[in-house]
């Protein structure tokens, strides 16, 4: 099983007063109970780094760089990547919609990637299966 691991899962999962952080477990638990390769993207790390850093502190920081990245297959954005997410963005028009999400959906349909580990409305609007274990 490949599995899209998305910036609000990674939140959900660390920051135990987040409204999805049980189902968050839940799915990880699965996850490495079934040995998932996990994918995601340096552009979803920054984010997630960001977020944990400016609401939890730095000690999330260096708990996630030490103990669940290692866990990930990183996709390392370059300019094609950064280039395919921006033409995306654009295209489809949706101000809510970040150049974060569509790296992720230009990635996950790039690899075949069905599955989501994502608590954001968008995979699912553009198709794709949002886990829930």
């Amino acid at each position: 099983m490949i599995v899209f691991v998305d910036t609000s899962a990674l939140f959900g999962l660390l920051a135990r007063n987040d409204q999805v952080h049980g189902q968050a477990k839940r799915n990880f638990a699965y996850f490495a109970e079934h040995e998932a390769q996990l994918v995601t993207s340096s552009y979803v790390l920054v984010e997630t780094l960001a977020l944990l850093q400016n609401r939890i502190g730095l000690r999330a920081v260096s708990d996630f760089q030490l103990k669940l990245l290692p866990l990930f297959d990183v996709i390392w954005v370059d300019a094609e990547w950064h280039n395919r997410a921006m033409q995306r963005l654009l295209s489809h028009g949706k101000r809510k919609m970040s150049l974060v999400d569509c790296l992720s959906f230009e990635i996950m349909e790039s690899l075949d990637i069905k599955l989501a580990y994502s608590f954001d409305k968008h995979f699912a609007e553009c198709g794709f299966i949002l886990a829930e274990y």
